[in-house]
């Protein structure tokens, strides 16, 4: 049976889709006492990364925006497994971290990480609402436009 998480997940109209292994010499996630830290992922669709290239550069507001979306589903899948499967164990979204691949004049990194701050809420509800960082880099990983990481806690 679903548990509440998953069926607002229904509702979303998003399925999980299968992890995309680490492309690198790392774990997608780390869980220490009642905490879990996933990784970075990026905006990646069937093991390919969707959104690649620079925000404004060939990459609209609104395409990194959905980017950023993308990467925090694939921050729930890791979530989901470090979790046992079972999403409801989450207490809290503590933190994320927003990685956006732009060129230095570009200012509204924080408008594409809505993406992703806008589904956690909508998933966790309150329990969604976390502290967050946003940075503009030059570059990430296989030239995906936007990373996001996570923190949450756990029961």
């Amino acid at each position: 049976m679903a548990g509440r998480i998953e069926a607002t997940l229904a509702e979303l109209g998003i399925t999980l889709p299968r992890p995309m292994p680490p492309i690198a010499n790392y774990v997608p996630y780390v869980v220490t006492g009642n905490l879990v830290v996933v990784s970075g992922q990026v905006p990646a669709v069937d093991g390919k990364v969707a959104v690649t290239g620079k925000v404004s550069w060939g990459v609209s507001l609104d395409q990194a925006k959905e980017a950023a979306r993308l990467c925090f589903i694939n921050v729930l899948v890791h979530l989901k497994a470090a979790c046992d499967g079972d999403l409801d164990r989450v207490r809290r979204v503590v933190r994320l971290g927003g990685f956006v691949a732009a060129p230095s004049e570009f200012t509204q990194h924080a408008l594409v990480m809505n993406g992703a701050s806008d589904l956690a809420v909508a998933v966790f509800g309150e329990a969604g609402r976390h502290a967050r960082s946003t940075i503009g880099v030059p570059s990430l990983p296989a030239d995906a436009a936007v990373e996001v990481e996570g923190l949450f806690e756990i029961e």
